[in-house]
């Protein structure tokens, strides 16, 4: 009863959004678009990604850009169109180099997925990157707003891009004041933002409802006065245009406590490999991995030495703790310097291992929470070689 009452609520919700969203006027739409592409004419940032027209190059920057905001990106672009020119240079690549130009960035699978998706369009495209959503969509990362995004700026096709941007922008002009994390207020989005890029330019009106949304109708203090459509926006007129997208309540991040440890043996530091798919699969860390419940650090760091790697310690020196905020977890790493190592490595949790110099270590691709913990062992551990490591440019610290 309760599930047909739940489908019941979402039918009504659906067909109520449709009614007011397909009143709006063909004209309101068209005064709209008008005005915001004016204002982007004369307002736009000038980021690298739009002084270029190769699809390749377009389609790489809203890979980084997912997640991740612009003025972070901009370095990692540069770099990485440096590294790669090319679709074919990327699809050629291994992919630990191209994970060495992502770190820091965060959110690798990004990484993983673009250069799959690459060799993708290698093989079944003869190298050319597809121009419609419909294939771009059947390539590894690329979902529904990728797909519209270089489908409108690369190619001119009148696709809707609809991000946390674009959703805020519109809720706030449109006065939608239900909770956008049902789907059929999503599709909703998605109506409208389709009969607004219909017409010249859809790539620049895309991008300027993204820079309206990142630009003047931002998160908090909406800066209403300087936005080209203040004088239709519902959410202005109603004085809640702050209060709105209206969104669900965001599930607390849940705490994990994990141990590492910089583990030395004739001047060369153990980096271990975990497989991919998982979280920070793929690149490199120190040997370690989560705490059962009530498990004491330096027990739980023997356990899983012993589990993963089959290797036993004399003593382990605690260095310090450090946190890490991903997606959905809370991480307190509780890194450790440990004495003599007996045993050979025989990886179990792991998909490989090597024995490296503390630069070398440094030089691997490795995700937010390696990067604290060899700062942390740069600054408190110098004569396991902690001075010794040289970290590349900061970068976000996100999974």
């Amino acid at each position: 009863m309760k599930s047909a009452w739940n489908e019941f609520c979402l039918s009504y919700v659906e067909v109520e959004l449709k009614t007011e969203t397909q009143a709006i006027s063909r004209a309101r739409l068209g005064r709209a678009r008008a005005r915001l592409l004016e204002w982007y004419d004369a307002n736009r940032r000038d980021l690298p990604w739009r002084r270029s027209d190769d699809p390749y190059a377009i389609w790489v920057s809203e890979t980084m850009l997912q997640q991740t905001r612009v003025d972070t990106v901009i370095p990692y672009y540069t770099r990485f169109l440096e590294c790669f020119p090319d679709l074919a240079s990327l699809a050629e690549a291994e992919l630990e180099s191209v994970y060495g130009e992502w770190a820091g960035l965060g959110y690798y699978s990004r990484a993983r997925n673009l250069h799959r998706a690459a060799q993708r369009v290698v093989e079944e495209y003869d190298g050319r990157i597809p121009d419609e959503t419909a294939s771009l969509r059947r390539l590894e990362g690329v979902g529904r707003y990728t797909a519209g995004a270089v489908a409108s700026i690369a190619f001119d096709r009148e696709e809707a891009a609809v991000d946390g941007n674009v959703i805020r922008v519109l809720s706030r002009f449109l006065g939608i004041r239900r909770n956008v994390g049902l789907p059929a207020v999503v599709e909703e989005f998605w109506s409208v933002a389709s009969r607004l890029v219909s017409g010249p330019r859809p790539g620049d009106f895309n991008q300027a409802l993204m820079e309206l949304g990142a630009m003047i109708c931002t998160p908090r203090s909406p800066d209403c006065g300087q936005c080209p459509l203040k004088r239709s926006c519902d959410g202005r007129r109603r004085g809640d245009a702050e209060n709105l997208p209206r969104k669900p309540a965001r599930p607390r991040p849940r705490r994990v406590e994990a141990v590492a440890a910089w583990i030395q043996r004739r001047g060369r530091a153990l980096a271990v490999r975990p497989a991919e798919g998982g979280l920070l699969g793929g690149l490199w860390t120190l040997p370690g991995g989560e705490l059962e419940p009530r498990e004491g650090a330096e027990a739980g760091l023997k356990r899983n030495l012993s589990e993963t790697l089959g290797l036993e310690f004399t003593n382990a020196r605690a260095v310090g703790k450090i946190e890490h905020l991903f997606t959905h977890r809370r991480l307190r790493l509780h890194v450790f310097s440990c004495g003599e190592i007996h045993g050979r490595v025989r990886c179990r949790g792991f998909e490989a291992h090597r024995w490296l110099s503390p630069e070398a270590f440094a030089a691997l691709p490795h995700g937010g929470p390696t990067r604290k913990a060899l700062a942390l062992l740069a600054e408190a551990d110098p004569v396991a070689g902690g001075k010794r490591v040289r970290l590349h440019e900061p970068g976000v610290q996100t999974p």
